[in-house]
């Protein structure tokens, strides 16, 4: 029997300018019962925490600091934010952070920002294990939406998860991002589900609902299930149409993924 994955919505994308109690409620009243956001500094976590729990629902994923880790010089303020981005996880009961990791460092060898990232996850892995949370790190695209970022293929993110050899860092496989960057996906995600913990989803080209564009998410859905991925696949998208009813449409994709 094959795992099936779970839907979590980001507030922040899907209910963009809605206040926060209400875009939880709404994801609750489309038959999903995982949330996440991005920036919990800029959060009233107290009223996040409220809302999950009237809704008996679960905060997916949030977001750690952004301090770059591909330049050596300031990896103790990535390993302050990432502490301080612990004990809020910590708070929400979330246990995936997802992290960004700088943008590439012009006339610095590829190899030496890569390595760089590798030892600060590296110093990163005994905080993340002993609080049992994982990091996720994110490859985005630099041809649309992040340009001059550094991690932008999912091969190079494997790599470096790879190296850092801790359970409690992992890949994040955006769809959207990686249809962008390189294609492939089904093949790319499920070669490696194992490395693996998070995965985000959004048609393109235009970053909107799962129901538009070149991305066939019926087959997606169905690969990342096949492939025994029981973890989270969030739903960031800004919609087209009507928000709920986009929900919906997507949580009936994966009742029957």
């Amino acid at each position: 029997m094959t795992a099936r994955p779970k839907l979590s919505v980001c507030i922040d994308a899907v209910f963009e300018g809605v206040p926060e109690p209400e875009a939880i409620a709404r994801v609750a009243d489309a038959g999903i019962d995982a949330f996440e956001f991005w920036c919990w500094w800029e959060k009233d976590l107290d009223q996040i925490i409220a809302a999950r729990d009237k809704h008996g629902m679960t905060v997916a994923a949030c977001c750690t600091r952004f301090v770059s880790l591909a330049d050596p010089a300031l990896r103790s303020h990535y390993l302050q934010g990432l502490q301080e981005s612990i004990a809020a996880a910590r708070q929400l009961g979330c246990s995936t952070l997802i992290s960004q990791v700088g943008d590439f460092r012009p006339g610095i060898p590829r190899e030496q920002q890569q390595q760089s990232l590798i030892d600060g996850l590296s110093e990163a892995a005994p905080l993340l294990e002993q609080a049992g949370i994982t990091l996720v790190i994110e490859p985005l695209n630099e041809l649309v939406d992040h340009v001059g970022y550094y991690l932008v293929r999912s091969d190079e993110a494997f790599e470096v998860v790879d190296a850092v050899g801790s359970e409690n860092v992992k890949v994040v496989f955006d769809i959207y991002h990686q249809q962008i960057s390189e294609g492939h996906v089904i093949e790319r995600l499920t070669r490696r589900v194992d490395a693996i913990k998070h995965f985000h989803a959004a048609g393109n080209p235009g970053r909107h609902e799962l129901t538009r564009g070149e991305l066939n998410y019926p087959e997606i859905l169905a690969a990342i299930a096949a492939a025994n991925y029981d973890g989270y696949v969030g739903l960031e998208y800004w919609p087209q149409g009507d928000p709920d009813a986009g929900l919906r449409q997507a949580a009936a994709m994966v009742a029957t993924s």
